[in-house]
């Protein structure tokens, strides 16, 4: 067995069944949530490896296509990827709580929806798909900012970037996030740059919205 979300002073502490498979909701001292799974499980959780993406060049022009493993093993090959930052009629920002399996940037707070485009899909196309399996948002109306080249440790991203104002009902997956609410602009700044935020969120909003 493995353990999924690995602390091993809460592990002491907490009584279960360790073959059930069964998520701890809470411990006294933090409110995460931990998986005992076995190596099966734990694959299921994580990001498909072989999923196909296409590659452009900095004009957004499909050149190829590679799987993402390769896109994200350090290779630094262009891919697009869309970005939708959900505002509220007060100026408040949702974020998304990245969950802890994610090759890329885990446990970490982040642009409401992000996602790769699937080779063979339109910019258009990926974005009403992610914000959909993402937030469970269909009615809104995106605005598109801007795209730019981000540059990672490990990726090369072509960003899209989109901005809409929506005040219904927000439904974070439950399989894909670990949650996610608004945030005022007053507490995304004063919690900049201590490790809470993606850098690639930090950067995007501080060059559009900062």
């Amino acid at each position: 067995m493995m353990l999924f979300h690995s602390i091993k002073e809460e592990i002491m502490r907490a009584s279960v069944e360790f073959f059930s498979n069964k998520p701890i909701k809470s411990f006294a001292q933090t409110n995460r949530k931990y998986y005992f799974c076995n190596e099966n499980q734990m694959r299921k959780d994580m990001d498909n490896q072989e999923e196909i993406f296409p590659v452009v060049n900095e004009q957004g022009e499909v050149i190829g296509k590679i799987t993402r493993g390769q896109a994200h093993n350090g290779s630094k090959i262009l891919h697009p990827v869309v970005h939708l930052h959900v505002f509220n009629s007060k100026g408040d920002l949702f974020l998304q709580h990245r969950p802890a399996w994610k090759d890329i940037q885990p446990d970490k707070w982040d642009t409401a929806t992000g996602g790769h485009v699937d080779y063979g899909e339109s910019v258009e196309e990926a974005l009403y798909r992610e914000v959909k399996e993402e937030l469970g948002i269909t009615d809104f109306t995106p605005v598109f900012i801007c795209k730019y080249v981000f540059e990672g440790k490990r990726e090369k991203e072509l960003v899209y970037v989109h901005k809409t104002i929506y005040d219904g009902a927000v439904r974070p997956s439950e399989t894909e996030l670990e949650g996610g609410r608004f945030w005022s602009r007053d507490e995304i700044i004063s919690n900049m740059g201590k490790g809470i935020f993606t850098p690639n969120f930090e950067d995007e909003y501080s060059k559009i919205f900062g």
